[in-house]
């Protein structure tokens, strides 16, 4: 009934997604390519979550 309130993991993972990927290319332009190596891990793994919602639905 009121499904107009309950958030959708979708958007919450994809703004995660933008977040990582923002802080990833500051870092690499600040020069610490270790830092955006390990963030564009992380993206790697929350993009994957993303495809896995889109498949299941």
């Amino acid at each position: 009934m009121l499904g107009f309130l309950r958030s959708d993991p979708k958007k919450k993972l994809q703004k995660a997604y933008e977040d990582k990927l923002t802080k990833a290319l500051k870092a690499q332009r600040n020069g610490d390519l270790r830092t955006h190596g390990t963030l564009m891990e992380e993206a790697e793994k929350i993009y994957a979550e993303i495809r896995a919602l889109e498949e299941k639905n």
